[in-house]
């Protein structure tokens, strides 16, 4: 019988092993590897050579790869560490969301779009990437110091925040135009969720925990974290928001187990298969003929916007401590990463915003990711023993 290669399967090698290829590239230039997957979808895009065209099952397979992203990031954050931590973290989460939102949407109206489309590049410029943040400042060494920690810190705050805005913001996009008690009853929903999600299911998971040595399936805790994680997807569905928030929300829920079980390499290699695709396809979608000179201009423009708001909104809960301290701190948020790449996404399926607003939200955020390491190597440089540090580690 004659054997013929499955175009899906053909479509998955070569998406996966060109989006590792450029993906290695970036990171060869100490870049992130997330923009060099995105470029490769813009490359190889039907909208540049037009030498792949992501099917709905490739679709469908991104998504997915969304959704593990998030649990990961979820499992890289305890609870009792988020509640531990000081009001100072909040505080400089909170005014990161704030700053960036009002700047964001208030540019895009008097720009003339309309007020979802500006909802959704607003909401793109608040969460700040914990990963991204994490590995600067596992590079430099840093992670001792009080400027990290807060920015850490803030980090998983904001990530929660633009978890809740995104529900939101996603709930808003179904309605046909801004329904006030439906969006408060989202609100309240969301916030619930989120809640209820951080003081009361790692409770759940630890009454669990007991009964997994009697189970006679072989890594049964990692299949009941797989399963709880699309299992709250499904629920955040049903109640209007993004799966992705209920995969995020899942990964709390285990993160404080995560180590004993040990669920963040085995669900690392998952997500370290899907996420390509994501990105990918992220890539694939971005319409080069968007790139106009009004969309440069406008994208050139959301960027600074979103570097100051960080620097501003975040540094200034921590002027008190010294201007250098709110410098790192402010610049140190400023990398945006998969929640705003995920709220683009959910803006552009759902028409909610233009190819071209597309364009200027995926800037902005190679603009913010590209930006913070440089800097922030500068300013830890001035830390008294730093580079003393450095030195041993050189030598040793």
């Amino acid at each position: 019988m004659p054997h013929t290669s499955d175009p899906f399967l053909l479509q998955l090698l070569v998406i996966f092993v060109w989006a590792k290829i450029f993906g290695e590239v970036f990171e060869q230039m100490s870049l992130p590897a997330v923009l060099g997957e995105i470029l490769a979808g813009v490359i190889l895009g039907p909208y540049a050579t037009a030498f792949v065209f992501p099917t709905p099952a490739v679709h469908s397979i991104s998504e997915l790869g969304a959704i593990f992203l998030l649990f990961s990031v979820g499992l890289e954050t305890p609870p009792d560490e988020l509640i531990k931590v000081g009001r100072t973290s909040l505080g400089v989460a909170l005014a990161g969301m704030v700053v960036p939102f009002a700047l964001g949407f208030g540019f895009i109206i008097l720009h003339g779009s309309p007020a979802k489309e500006a909802t959704f590049v607003a909401t793109a410029m608040v969460a700040t990437s914990v990963g991204i943040t994490a590995r600067v400042m596992g590079d430099l060494q840093v992670l001792h110091t009080r400027a990290a920690k807060i920015i850490l810190a803030a980090a998983v705050f904001d990530d929660i925040l633009g978890m809740v805005l995104l529900a939101v913001v996603a709930g808003l996009a179904a309605t046909s135009g801004v329904q006030w008690v439906q969006l408060g009853v989202l609100s309240a929903e969301a916030i619930g969720f989120a809640l209820f999600m951080i003081f009361f299911a790692p409770r759940v998971i630890h009454r669990m925990r007991g009964r997994m040595q009697y189970m006679s399936m072989r890594d049964a805790p990692l299949i009941l974290a797989l399963a709880i994680c699309l299992g709250l997807s499904v629920a955040a569905q049903k109640i209007g928001m993004a799966a992705i928030v209920g995969a995020f929300f899942a990964g709390i829920a285990f993160a404080e187990y995560a180590p004993e079980w040990e669920l963040r390499p085995r669900v690392g290699a998952i997500t370290e298969f899907l996420t390509p695709f994501f990105f990918f396809v992220m890539g694939a979608q971005l319409n080069l003929a968007a790139f106009s000179r009004e969309t440069m201009r406008t994208a050139a423009i959301i960027s600074v916007l979103a570097i100051l708001s960080k620097v501003i909104g975040c540094g200034l809960p921590m002027l008190r401590e010294g201007w250098l301290t709110a410098l790192k701190v402010g610049v140190g948020m400023t990398p945006r990463g998969e929640v705003g790449l995920i709220v683009a996404l959910i803006g552009l399926n759902a028409k909610m915003i233009s190819e071209s607003s597309y364009a200027v939200v995926l800037i902005m955020i190679a603009v913010t990711t590209v930006f913070a390491p440089p800097i922030l190597r500068i300013l830890f440089h001035k830390v008294p023993g730093f580079a003393a540090s450095e030195t041993v580690v050189a030598a040793e």
